[in-house]
């Protein structure tokens, strides 16, 4: 969710007023992805390189997040949507994660679609984190190391048991990955708008769809009908 800042200083408005605009957005989007169906929408809310941030900046984006947790629980039930959140809790003060469980909590009998909050995020952390946990196994002799294999990895994830992505969409025009599901996004189609994060809507989301809709996805092989006319 790239450009709060770059948009609001366009306009002339503090950086935090582009946060507290991108939550409207967080709420567009995620209505719609309910509405359409989509299995899951993860959101990268914030990286663990964001740290390095003013800290007025991040004790404003922690006010956010609390403040998020609690006001958007009514749509989250009215959308049938499950909240789950990847990353780790280090940093975040103890009333905001409290306000994360209770929305988990809350939500985890909903069947709709699964909304995944990457807080503190980081995809090589992330991979340190499953490596740590199977050396644990493997010392503990649960754990064969010969035998591991790449579901045994994906299983050690923050992400295990979703779904790996189709479609990484990124806004503000980045042209990079930024540390993002790295291992779980190995042939997720990625998607590139202009728009930054506080102007993406509904019609800008059906774009990426559609845009989706229309690649050829090998996977590594060959579609039907490259494989007939290979010789």
């Amino acid at each position: 969710m790239d450009g709060n800042g770059r948009w609001a200083q366009r306009q002339g408005l503090p950086r935090v007023e582009g946060h507290r605009r991108g939550v409207a957005s967080v709420r567009r989007t995620t209505e719609e992805c309910a509405r359409l169906g989509i299995e899951q929408l993860t959101l990268y809310c914030l990286s663990s390189e964001n740290w390095k941030r003013p800290q007025y900046e991040l004790d404003f984006l922690m006010h956010l997040l609390e403040q998020y947790m609690i006001e958007e629980r009514s749509t989250i039930m009215a959308n049938n949507i499950q909240v789950r959140i990847i990353g780790r809790r280090d940093g975040i003060p103890e009333q905001v994660q409290h306000e994360m469980d209770r929305t988990i909590e809350l939500s985890a009998a909903n069947t709709g679609t699964t909304l995944c909050l990457a807080i503190n995020y980081g995809g090589r952390g992330e991979m340190v984190d499953a490596v740590r946990k199977m050396a644990s196994e493997a010392a503990a002799g649960t754990l064969d190391p010969a035998s591991i294999t790449e579901d045994d990895i994906a299983a050690h994830l923050y992400t295990a048991g979703m779904p790996d992505p189709d479609l990484l969409i990124r806004t503000a025009g980045e042209m990079r990955i930024s540390n993002f599901l790295l291992w779980q996004i190995s042939y997720a189609e990625l998607w590139v708008t202009q728009q930054c994060w506080p102007e993406f809507c509904e019609e800008t989301l059906h774009q990426a769809i559609r845009d989706f809709a229309g690649r050829d996805r090998r996977f590594g092989g060959l579609n039907a009908d490259s494989a007939e006319g290979a010789t």
